[in-house]
């Protein structure tokens, strides 16, 4: 039993995530902005906790001691996704640093995987316009991690293109590598509660260090 510490517990992967930790018997500290909104997560071996993931002093008093650290934030109504993701990753890379080291997992963009080698999901001609902003966002965080130092255990666990809140768990789950992960139907897709397997698999195991990789199934 290690303790595990989730940003963004109150949203979609951040629940699964804190689940699946709980359920192995993890000492779980969620951080979420607004605690009262959020408090139904506490529970046998979660603690909530108020924390704003940009706010550097506050990561590095929540991070210390930590056995692994996830990022499962997303940006709220008042958020620059052009800045958000960015400050959020260079507030934990300081952190976990500053605290002498130590494994952050991030929940990734599938847009960032590779469509073809060399080539990006985001840089293919048909990525929707709507999205480039938010992909690049999520892009521009990734090249945080690149340059972070070595005691930082950083990797980021990408989702399947198909994010699936209401899929069950069953278990089971594919990692690949930076490329778009499909079936043998060319379909990308994974529930929340089995690529949440994988994320604490990375944060117990750390079998994919200083890189990102898909999940699908």
């Amino acid at each position: 039993m290690v303790r595990i510490v989730v940003f963004g517990a109150g949203g979609k992967a951040g629940r699964a995530v804190v689940a699946e930790a709980a359920g192995r018997g993890h000492e779980v500290v969620a951080v979420v902005r607004d605690t009262a909104r959020y408090a139904d997560l506490a529970g046998s071996g979660v603690a909530v906790v108020a924390g704003d993931v940009t706010d550097r002093s506050q990561v590095a008093a929540l991070v210390k001691g930590a056995g692994a650290v996830v990022n499962a934030v997303a940006p709220g109504p008042g958020d620059a996704p052009g800045t958000f993701f960015t400050a959020a990753a260079n507030a934990l890379v300081d952190a976990i640093a500053g605290a002498g080291g130590g494994r952050l997992v991030a929940i990734g963009l599938s847009a960032c995987l590779d469509a073809a080698p060399g080539v990006r999901v985001l840089d293919t001609p048909g990525f929707p316009a709507q999205f480039q902003d938010f992909a690049r966002a999520h892009a521009a965080a990734l090249d945080v991690l690149w340059q972070a130092p070595a005691t930082v255990e950083w990797s980021v666990v990408v989702p399947a293109m198909e994010f699936d809140p209401q899929g069950e768990r069953t278990g089971t789950y594919r990692a690949g590598d930076t490329g778009l992960l499909t079936d043998a139907d060319g379909v990308s897709r994974i529930s929340y509660r089995d690529f949440a397997i994988a994320v604490l698999d990375e944060a117990e195991q750390g079998a994919h260090p200083r890189t990102h990789f898909a999940v699908a199934y």
